[in-house]
């Protein structure tokens, strides 16, 4: 059996690994997690059951991060010079890679955005596979491994996800009912560095129009503008996708949840500065598909979603689009797990041959 570390530093990389950390388990593996306390992150392992050491916690300004993330370095190489991993898994994260390096593990990260490539190349040498989406462009060479379809299918596969709207009831929606999601994030990742999001003209407008249609539920990192009419999303953090697969339509200026809402058959309408930059190619892929539209000017996204909103064959179209696109991709999870156990069988094959 192997001893496997996961490092989790942001609420999005929870639903990567979740399943695969499972799974692991299940199969008699020994499993670690360490987390950092970045809005939601610590909530989710919570809700999902994941025992976990905290790391770190968010700075609030550039020099609090700077700290933050040395504070991390140490704090990552005492926890694995403790549980004396086998392989460390992360969403590129330089302290879980600097950590598995130091000690001899195997190093297995995940993933699929082009804006930090230089990050990646930096600490490509000490990464034993780097995985992403085979419509990935960039190529890394030797490291480098591709998989069907993104990397939300980890957790929104059907063979891993099936929507329960008795937990919407449970929280006052009624899942027939029409609704729209919007989700605004702060930009403040480093990728985001010189992007907008959507403007504060663009979400009044965006709550306006949509509320002649239905209830509008809004989810956001930092403040919303004063006058906005809108309700704050009701249902806990664990069950935001339940609310997704119900909605009319969702509009954001977040890549995951534009990729989430597209994977669970719910149109979707993705937009800000950053939408032309040719970052994300997991984009063109879901674009081709025809589960996310990617709208850069804002009054064109409002006029897309209400589009959207008010037409009652759109979700139909968003379903049949997404099985298609679920056809032809895999379960991620299965492969994150296959990738990690292979990893250790090298790094014991190695560790044999020493001997």
């Amino acid at each position: 059996m192997s001893r496997i570390h996961f490092d989790i530093t942001h609420p999005a990389h929870v639903h990567l690994f979740r399943h695969a950390i499972r799974d692991l388990v299940d199969d008699g593996h020994a499993v670690a997690v360490s987390s950092r306390e970045k809005e939601i992150t610590t909530d989710l392992l919570d809700a999902y059951g994941i025992e976990h050491t905290v790391l770190s916690r968010k700075g609030t300004r550039k020099p609090g991060l700077v700290a933050e993330w040395l504070g991390r370095d140490l704090r990552a190489l005492r926890y694995a010079w403790q549980f004396d991993p086998d392989v460390v898994v992360s969403r590129l994260s330089p302290t879980a890679i600097h950590a598995a390096a130091t000690f001899g593990a195997g190093s297995v990260v995940l993933y699929d955005t082009e804006g930090t490539n230089r990050l990646a190349r930096l600490f490509l040498p000490l990464v034993d596979r780097i995985c992403t989406p085979d419509s990935f462009e960039t190529e890394f060479g030797e490291p480098h491994r591709r998989h069907a379809g993104v990397q939300e299918l980890a957790y929104l596969h059907p063979d891993r996800f099936e929507p329960d709207f008795d937990r919407l009831r449970e929280h006052g929606i009624d899942p027939d009912d029409p609704f729209a999601v919007l989700r605004f994030v702060s930009m403040g990742a480093h990728h985001d560095v010189g992007r907008e999001g959507l403007s504060p003209a663009v979400k009044r407008r965006l709550v306006d129009a949509l509320s002649d249609l239905g209830e509008v539920y809004v989810s956001a990192e930092g403040s919303l503008p004063p006058d906005l009419d809108a309700r704050p999303v009701p249902v806990p953090p664990a069950a935001i996708h339940d609310l997704l697969a119900a909605a009319n339509v969702l509009v954001t200026d977040s890549n995951t949840m534009a990729t989430e809402a597209g994977l669970l058959g719910t149109p979707s309408v993705r937009s800000g500065s950053y939408v032309d930059t040719g970052e994300f190619s997991n984009f063109a892929a879901l674009a081709e598909a025809g589960l996310v539209e990617s709208i850069a000017d804002g009054d064109a996204a409002v006029e897309r979603a209400v589009e959207l909103a008010a037409d009652p064959d759109a979700s139909d179209r968003w379903a049949e689009r997404r099985r298609e696109y679920v056809a032809a991709s895999t379960d991620v999870t299965d492969y994150i797990v296959d990738t990690v156990l292979e990893v250790a069988g090298e790094r014991d094959a190695e560790s044999v041959a020493r001997e």
